[in-house]
């Protein structure tokens, strides 16, 4: 039988914009979609990477004016891979516009955009999505399964943290992550560490924060410098609505660190260790199993753990990063179908803009702040 088509508008062209083309590239050959997805149009703020972008991505156009895949009726979905501070801009034109929207974290700068951006996509009845890949991984959905059936018992504490390294270099530029509105290490990559916590532990109920500006300024590419208002890194202590408390970390300088998205729970019949350095695994440790043969063992990710036997029919060969996109515009489009719910839609890209705004406002003031 014939499907439907979904006609794809991509906005942004750098790492985030390859992703994206990539998953939508690689999900309906390994799922069995409710649409057949099109590669329409491509944007970016040049012709040469649009054009780059067009032959290398397999898009059908290439234009310089974002305004182009709006304004195009034929087009359904838009993706949006550009600087934070135009999330909102685009979005609400897409959404004005009848279009679904698949923007990549954060959602917005500050809350209350987020907030007008859900809103509105909610009044116009169109599908949402915000890139939190990581939680697509196999072995976070068995995580979260194992905690929901009890097999760590009573949930005590949680930690987790995303480290990298790419402003550990004091004398690299200043860079639209840096902008005083939205920017710095919690909200770039904590965000990612406060979605995970969420999703397996459920909600965050208080927090106390501390964010520091540790490089105090950067060069400008003019030959002069601009201070840094954001933070380097962002922790917060965490208390959670089941009774669990913990702690999360979003660190930009962590020296060494290339993707260091981890996580460890601790209950009352076990606990759960796991490094995005080697996502394909999952640490398991049960209190029941006898003396002197106790430890952490090891679950490795395979056809058992769905979807991966969609990708590879053999274990331990191991998924990829793009592979997590490909499931997520897969759970993206099949909620555009009406076949399942937005697995994280704007809603909740708001949540996670929420915590990271009460975590610095809660370590501006020096205190515990509840999560509204």
């Amino acid at each position: 039988m014939t499907k439907p088509t979904l006609r794809i508008g991509l906005i942004g062209t750098g790492f985030m914009g390859k992703a994206h083309a990539l998953g939508f590239t690689s999900a309906p050959r390994i799922f069995d979609l409710a649409f057949d997805l099109e590669l329409h149009t491509v944007a970016d703020v040049t012709a040469e990477a649009a054009a780059r972008a067009q032959a290398g991505f397999g898009f059908a156009h290439a234009t310089t004016r974002w305004q182009d895949i709006i304004e195009d009726p034929g087009i359904d979905l838009v993706s949006i891979t550009a600087p934070n501070a135009l999330h909102k801009e685009m979005a609400l034109a897409a959404i004005r516009a009848g279009k679904h929207v698949y923007c990549e974290k954060p959602l917005a700068p500050l809350a209350a955009d987020a907030r007008e951006m859900a809103g509105a996509a909610e009044a116009a009845g169109v599908k949402t999505q915000v890139g939190f890949n990581y939680l697509c991984n196999p072995m976070l959905g068995l995580a979260r399964e194992m905690i929901a059936a009890g097999e760590l018992g009573e949930i005590r504490g949680y930690r987790g943290l995303h480290c990298e390294d790419y402003m550990a270099d004091a004398t690299s530029p200043f860079t639209f992550r840096h902008d005083p509105a939205g920017g710095g290490a919690l909200a770039d990559i904590g965000s990612h560490a406060l979605a995970t916590a969420e999703f397996l532990c459920g909600p965050i109920t208080r927090v106390m924060g501390d964010c520091l500006t540790v490089i105090a300024s950067r060069p400008d590419g003019k030959g002069g410098s601009r201070a840094v208002e954001v933070d380097d890194l962002g922790r917060a202590f965490l208390r959670f609505a089941n009774g669990a408390s913990g702690s999360i970390e979003g660190n930009w300088i962590a020296t060494g660190r290339k993707m260091q998205h981890d996580f460890e729970i601790y209950g009352t019949k076990g606990a759960l260790a796991f490094s995005q350095e080697h996502f394909n695994v999952l640490h398991y440790f049960n209190t029941a199993d006898p003396r002197g043969r106790q430890g952490f063992r090891r679950i490795e990710a395979g056809p058992d753990h769905a979807p991966y036997g969609l990708f590879c029919v053999a274990a331990g060969h191991q998924l990829g990063f793009n592979d997590l996109k490909a499931i997520e515009v897969a759970g993206f489009v099949q909620a555009i179908s009406g076949r399942t719910p937005e697995p994280f839609n704007f809603r909740k890209g708001l949540r996670i803009q929420t915590l990271v705004e009460t975590i610095q406002t809660s370590s501006h003031e020096g205190r515990w702040l509840e999560v509204t």
